[in-house]
């Protein structure tokens, strides 16, 4: 059975140029990108409602690449600090 990455997957991408593990964090026909890092966004003196919290380090995938992918798990809960918390669970 084909793997077809989804939002919210836990996935591994080990080749002989990349091992990386993460979140997927968007996902179309075209690419999906893989969440390798996350950090607190500075205060800007230019912005006075910041929108967003954090910065997030992403790597492309393409869908020729996606057999490349393991499959680790899904989470529920995106916005949880730990495992538990996330509900994780195999599709």
């Amino acid at each position: 059975m084909k793997f077809i990455p989804q939002v919210d997957d836990y996935v591994r991408w080990k080749t002989e140029y990349v091992n990386v593990e993460g979140w997927v964090y968007f996902c179309d026909d075209l690419y999906i990108t893989i969440e390798t890092g996350i950090k607190p966004k500075p205060n800007c003196e230019y912005t006075k409602i910041e929108r967003h919290k954090y910065i997030h380090t992403l790597l492309l995938c393409f869908p020729k690449q996606w057999k490349e992918l393991e499959y680790v798990y899904t989470r529920k809960n995106r916005y949880a600090e730990t495992l538990e918390d996330m509900e994780v669970f195999i599709r």
